[in-house]
């Protein structure tokens, strides 16, 4: 199990767990979506969200994947509070 990130939403572990157990996937939205019982629209909102913390990447077309900084992460490699905004970002 991950951290606590103050950021993430319910749907966001959701997001982690299925690349946690899918560690070399590229999957767009709607697969991640239909996969964690959450809509494709709001599943896509969130993995951008991750891809602008630079959890996940853009694989071109549509698609997702874990990154480094992802794997650091689901690996308790990369603590919370590295993904914490500073307090000049809020």
């Amino acid at each position: 199990m991950v951290e606590r990130v103050s950021w993430m939403s319910p749907i966001d572990y959701e997001i982690l767990h299925f690349f946690e157990q899918y560690r070399d996937i590229q999957a767009s939205p709607k697969v991640i979506g239909a996969n964690i019982d959450y809509d494709r629209n709001y599943t896509g909102k969130r993995c951008r969200n991750f891809a602008d913390h630079d959890l996940l990447e853009r694989a071109g077309d549509g698609l997702y994947q874990l990154s480094e900084r992802g794997e650091k992460f689901l690996d308790g490699e990369l603590p919370a509070s590295e993904l914490e905004p500073d307090e000049t970002d809020v």
